[in-house]
């Protein structure tokens, strides 16, 4: 099995929360279940402007989330918090379940060198 950073679980919450949904029952439940997660981030992200600010905008690309809010997630622990990681396994369920199911979101990059998750990635890698 491989395992997700709790970093990575999150923002890959945060951007299917603000984009999925396809009819207006799923479109209820998920912004729900979105805003629940936000909710529980913004109590732990509490003291950090940058953060804050950043879980309120409109963004939706994993990139820019994770550059803007991928530090502050680890060092406040909400990476490591399990009523966070909860929240955000729950929404990927429910914004992809095939891909919950096919164990999308679990990742074990422990030991590796340059890692990227999601999709649509470029990478160049030079280790020497």
């Amino acid at each position: 099995m491989i395992m997700v950073t709790g970093v990575e679980v999150i923002i890959a919450a945060l951007v299917a929360g603000a984009t999925a949904g396809s009819t207006d029952v799923a479109r209820t439940v998920i912004a729900d279940t979105y805003g629940g997660l936000k909710n529980l981030l913004r109590g732990r992200l509490a003291g950090r402007p940058q953060a804050q600010e950043a879980l309120e905008a409109r963004e939706v690309e994993p990139g820019r989330w994770r550059a803007v809010l991928g530090d502050d997630l680890a060092d406040s622990g909400a990476d490591t918090d399990e009523r966070i990681l909860a929240a955000a396994r729950r929404l990927l369920e429910l914004a992809d379940p095939d891909g919950a199911r096919a164990g999308r979101y679990e990742v074990d990059a422990s030991q590796a060198r340059g890692v990227q998750v999601g999709d649509h990635n470029t990478q160049t890698n030079t280790f020497i």
